[in-house]
């Protein structure tokens, strides 16, 4: 029997992803493989555990779905149009092979132009609103860490910037959906954004672009059912997978750095060590909090077996703190660590597909805010979450500066 832990695990979601962490050392200490009898799925949150079965494939299948919820991919209506993170190999690999070469790393470099423009424009809006007085705030959740991977992600996917907007409303949707632990609710925005997509990608038969659907367009050929399927679900995983798992980086980044003003004083002098310190930021933020698979036979972990067709939880933001891995400072923000093997973009043949995009994004906006805010600080207690189990991310973020650079 379990050692009974002094927070037990529950499903988060909005205020109470505040402060996560006792009950993941709770888990990790006491109960790593923890059954949840409300739902009938487990939760694994060591390290060892979780990298070793998110590379195991063969034992947990992403293709019933990446929630706790059963039936997941039928209620959200994608039984057809299987997204690539609900794919397993091998076509899984065939298909992410067609895409990854929109994020080759040259690819990845050629956009940083069009980063850095756009997180200078919206920081000149930031400036102009703290230039108003030494008590002025903004909200930079709102100003910057969300219309930034929408930008990218909308530029990827190839969508004409007048019908970029409705990426939000469709994010906003699916995961809010997540808060509640029914996916149904979000199937009108689904049914939305495939809609979107299929006569997008109509329109690249005949208007092709430099993006990613362009791209696919052309391998699949004119009147290729499955592979508008294939298109469609590479869509959604980009909308919905691309937007708010990046907010979640930038907002969690600029709380831990105002939380620790050495360390951001460090970056400041130092810009050449945050690309390294993005690594110790997702590690320590991981956006991602987890995921799940589905045990596709009777599997061993650590004394317990998890019966063939359980959801299996992959507790990310757990394995990323686990001492076990990272030393007795694991839950120590340390920019100049250099954490080696981490859960943020999971692991293996789902590792994500954007994390350069991700990397390249946070590595700019912390460059600029340093830049232009050097002494900015965040309010985490006038904070607000959003909604959804599985990403941990600010809905809003109060952030002030003392002075303008």
């Amino acid at each position: 029997m379990p050692t009974e832990m002094a927070q037990p695990f529950t499903v988060r979601s909005g205020e109470s992803w505040r402060d996560p962490f006792p009950m993941y050392a709770g888990l990790r200490d006491h109960d790593p493989v923890h059954h949840v009898a409300e739902g009938d799925y487990w939760v694994l949150s060591r390290f060892a555990e979780v990298w070793a079965a998110a590379r195991d494939t063969s034992a947990f299948s992403s293709a019933q779905g990446l929630t706790f919820t059963y039936g997941e991919r039928e209620r959200l209506g994608l039984r057809e149009a299987a997204p690539m993170v609900m794919l397993d190999p091998p076509e899984h690999t065939e298909f992410r092979g067609l895409v990854s070469r929109g994020f080759t790393p040259r690819r990845v470099a050629g956009v940083e132009p069009a980063v850095r423009r756009f997180v200078a424009g919206r920081l000149d809006r930031v400036a102009r609103v703290l230039a108003r007085g030494p008590a002025a705030e903004t909200d930079i959740v709102s100003e910057l860490f969300k219309p930034l991977p929408s930008f990218v992600v909308a530029h990827y996917l190839g969508v004409p910037e007048a019908d970029r907007a409705r990426f939000d409303g469709w994010t906003e949707q699916i995961v809010a959906a997540g808060s509640h632990g029914d996916p149904l609710a979000a199937s009108g925005a689904v049914a939305e954004l495939l809609d979107y997509f299929t006569h997008l990608a109509r329109r690249r038969r005949d208007e092709p672009g430099d993006d990613t659907v362009s791209a696919l367009v052309a391998v699949y050929g004119d009147g290729d059912p499955l592979g508008l399927l294939r298109i469609l679900g590479f869509a959604f995983t980009m909308v919905a997978g691309g937007n708010d798992t990046t907010t979640g980086l930038l907002g969690g980044a600029c709380e831990l750095l105002a939380a620790h003003p050495g360390q951001r004083a460090l970056l400041a002098r130092e810009p050449g060590l945050i690309p390294g310190a993005v690594e110790e930021l997702l590690r320590l933020t991981c956006p991602v909090q987890g995921l799940a698979r589905t045990a596709t036979r009777d599997v061993r972990i650590a004394g317990t077996v998890i019966p063939a067709g359980r959801k299996v939880m992959l507790l990310y933001a757990s394995a990323n703190r686990d001492p076990r891995e990272f030393g007795p400072d694991a839950e120590r923000l340390d920019v100049t660590r250099r954490p080696g093997r981490i859960l943020a973009f999971g692991h293996g043949a789902h590792h994500c597909l954007g994390a350069a995009a991700a990397r390249l994004q946070a590595r700019i906006a912390l460059e600029e805010l340093l830049i232009r805010f050097p002494d900015f600080t965040v309010d985490p207690g006038r904070g607000v979450f959003a909604p959804g189990h599985f990403v941990r991310r600010y809905r809003s973020l109060p952030f002030s500066a003392g002075r303008p650079a």
